[in-house]
């Protein structure tokens, strides 16, 4: 249905209510959760009535008022149609799928139009079916009678193996980005992707924390494939080596060097789970599409310490979805010569690129045979677009230990876990006791929100886990705690308020905008000293949902919506879930790199189509001792004795300053301390301000 029919509406604002194939039906628990995909559909009594023709009615502002026929009988073999009223395009998409993962029937219904539903080979049963584009909201029920024999819904088979990318840990990489065939579906020809190094995805980076890390990315790809640039989305790193949009490129046929320190404040980073893709400015939907995205984990000597699983029980796995053509290629749904501000059913707030096929490290229903023993999942959502509500297809628990960002204070127990692009969790699951089982990792439809204009989440089987031998030893297990959060006293005064929306309409243009502008890579929207704590808001006042990802530091949630955080949310971050009306504070303190970073939603689609701002980290200016004076700055300011100023004594100042709560103090040489300790003859001489 995507194929080059994407740009077709390419998704009703909509998928503002939903993505992928997603199910309907009012929020189920984990336990009755409908698995469409697998179940095959029952058996109903032949209806003496059922008529041999029927319609769905798709009425006027259907993303938010639903089928206007919600519930269609229909004699086996006979004719349905689809009328839609509505000005944007929808779709009558089956939950139930056929082994190959596509729904039985899936029919694009452009506006102001009539069209044929092919439901004619289905076997009699009840099938449910959902719009593509709002599957939360656009729900109904079809009920075939009479007859005999005909389609079933099929579970996908599970033919070919998980395969873990390739691991690379040496502290000098060289990675050619290259076009490579990758066998992504278990039969016919294999699918020409864009790889780092001939892979998708790309070679798991593996480092220690606090050791350089230089990577040398050569693009090798047809020259119109233009330039490129690289993102490792997570770290902490300088302006010139964070992947800029429209600088520092990597054109056809050269090579560019970054590097990664892995260190913050000059101390090693935390262990964590990051990930790294292509950046380009309106392109990186369409470069991430093709294959542009890896894996890079970080240890550390904490991480190591602890007993959770290790070795080839500790599971990289990126969750991903394309849709491909008949001879297994993918479709190619990006315009030629993208521009931020388009017009048509597919532009803003309606743009979304959405796999109808969902890929577990690359491969279409993979299974990985397992033990008895704990699994690490380092989960990673990959897609362009779609958000999953993961769970466990026999209502088993997963263990969240950690973020992408690294581990969280305390172990969560959670049924499922919600993660939008560029979200990850760090889990443990538990196989104990399971011999000979097959469990499933499944997307359910997400059950956390009322709200009919959040974006849904898909009903799919991704992978298999086959219990398929007896581990005599485990070692691992979960600790009760596991690591605090950085100290950090966020500023009570929110410094800047960052509110995402769409402007425009589809006749003349619409585009997305931060603070009402779209993204213009000229302009900086926010200057922030180096070495000050600053607390930030992100609003979505849009009609669909965002998650918004903010490069350069370690971020802290502060508040979601003025209420403290869940307790998965209490780590470090840097994705946040948006909700049309949402509001999250963040903090951070920005310690160590000047430049320019960015701010944006990590669905590529908003992205490429406006949603990215940028704020510039600058060194702090001399004068800026005649204005209220940031407590990060105190120390520098007031000095201390050589046992040290009392911290109460440097809050009070910061309190009558308007600055923050100090929270780090540095000493100052000796031949600069004064007032708190006795005079000397340095003691007139007032130290010039310094960041810490």
């Amino acid at each position: 249905m995507l194929g080059g029919s994407w740009q077709r509406g390419a998704l009703s604002a909509a998928l503002v209510l939903a993505a992928a194939g997603v199910a309907s039906l009012p929020a189920p628990s984990t336990a009755a959760v409908r698995s469409p995909h697998t179940a095959a559909p029952h058996t109903v009594a032949a209806l003496a009535t059922a008529p041999d023709s029927a319609s769905i009615v798709i009425p006027h502002n259907a993303r938010t008022q639903g089928y206007q026929t919600r519930r269609v009988s229909l004699a086996q073999g006979g004719t349905l149609s689809a009328v839609n009223f509505d000005t944007i395009e929808h779709t009558v998409t089956a939950d139930a799928t056929g082994s190959n993962g596509l729904p039985l029937f899936d029919t694009d219904v452009p506006p102001n139009s009539t069209v044929n539903v092919p439901v004619g080979k289905l076997a009699s049963g009840t099938y449910h079916f959902h719009c593509f584009f709002h599957p939360q909201v656009m729900t109904g029920t079809l009920v075939i009678s009479g007859g005999s024999g005909g389609v079933k819904p099929v579970p996908p088979k599970f033919e070919q193996p998980l395969v873990l990318p390739p691991v690379l840990t040496k502290a000098n990489l060289r990675i050619p980005i290259k076009v490579a065939n990758v066998r992504v579906l278990p039969h016919g020809a294999t699918t020409r992707m864009w790889t780092f190094a001939g892979s998708y995805p790309g070679p798991t980076i593996v480092r220690p924390a606090g050791k350089d890390t230089k990577i040398t990315f050569v693009n090798q790809l047809p020259s119109s494939a233009g330039s490129l640039t690289m993102h490792l989305h997570g770290d902490h790193h300088s302006s010139a080596n964070d992947g800029q949009p429209t600088t520092h490129l990597i054109p056809h046929g050269h090579s560019r060097t970054y590097d990664f320190p892995l260190t913050d404040g000059g101390k090693p980073e935390r262990a964590a789970s990051l990930w790294y893709h292509d950046h380009r400015m309106m392109r990186t939907g369409r470069d991430v599409w093709m294959g542009l995205e890896g894996m890079f984990l970080i240890h550390d000597a904490h991480e190591q310490s602890l007993p959770l699983p290790k070795g080839r029980f500790d599971i990289p796995l990126m969750i991903s979805s394309r849709t491909f053509t008949a001879d297994n290629q993918l479709t190619d749904p990006f315009p030629a010569h993208p521009t931020m501000q388009l017009t048509g059913p597919a532009a803003p707030p309606d743009d979304s690129t959405i796999g109808k096929q969902f890929l577990a490290n690359g491969r279409f229903a993979p299974f990985l045979r397992v033990s008895t023993h704990r699994y690490r999942l380092r989960l990673v959502n990959g897609s362009n677009f779609t958000p999953y509500d993961f769970v466990l297809s026999d209502g088993r628990p997963f263990v969240q230990v950690g973020t992408g960002n690294g581990l969280l204070p305390k172990p969560v127990v959670r049924q499922d876990i919600l993660l939008g692009p560029a979200q990850r969790a760090d889990v443990v699951i538990d196989f104990h006791r399971e011999l000979n089982k097959r469990i499933l990792l499944e997307s359910q439809p997400r059950n956390d929100t009322t709200s009919s204009r959040a974006i849904g989440t898909p009903s799919v089987a991704i992978m298999q886990f086959r219990v398929a031998y007896n581990s005599t030893k485990d070692a691992s297990r979960i600790p009760a705690t596991l690591q605090a959060a950085p100290k950090l006293v966020a500023p009570t005064k929110i410094t800047k308020t960052w509110t995402f929306d769409v402007a425009g309409d589809k006749t003349t243009g619409s585009n997305w905008t931060v603070n009402g502008k779209p993204f213009d890579p000229n302009r900086v929207d926010l200057k922030v000293p180096l070495g000050s704590t600053q607390t930030w808001k992100l609003h979505n006042a849009s009609p669909i949902t965002h998650f918004i990802h903010i490069h350069e530091e370690q971020w802290h949630t502060v508040s979601r919506d003025g209420k403290a955080p869940p307790a998965w949310e209490r780590g470090l971050e840097d994705t946040w879930k948006l909700d049309p009306g949402e509001t999250v504070t963040v903090a951070a303190r920005f310690t160590d790199h000047t430049g320019v970073f960015m701010i944006h939603c990590h669905m590529l689609d908003h992205e490429d189509h406006g949603l990215m701002a940028q704020f510039q980290v600058v060194r702090p200016s001399r004068s800026s001792a005649s204005r209220p004076v940031p407590a990060t700055f105190l120390p520098a300011l007031f000095g201390t004795t050589s046992r040290g100023a009392p911290a109460g004594i440097l809050a009070t100042m910061s309190a009558l300053l308007g600055g923050p709560t100090v929270h780090r103090v540095a000493p100052l040489p000796k031949s600069r301390r004064w007032m708190c300790g006795p005079r000397t003859k340095h003691a007139a001489r007032r130290p010039v301000a310094r960041p810490i």
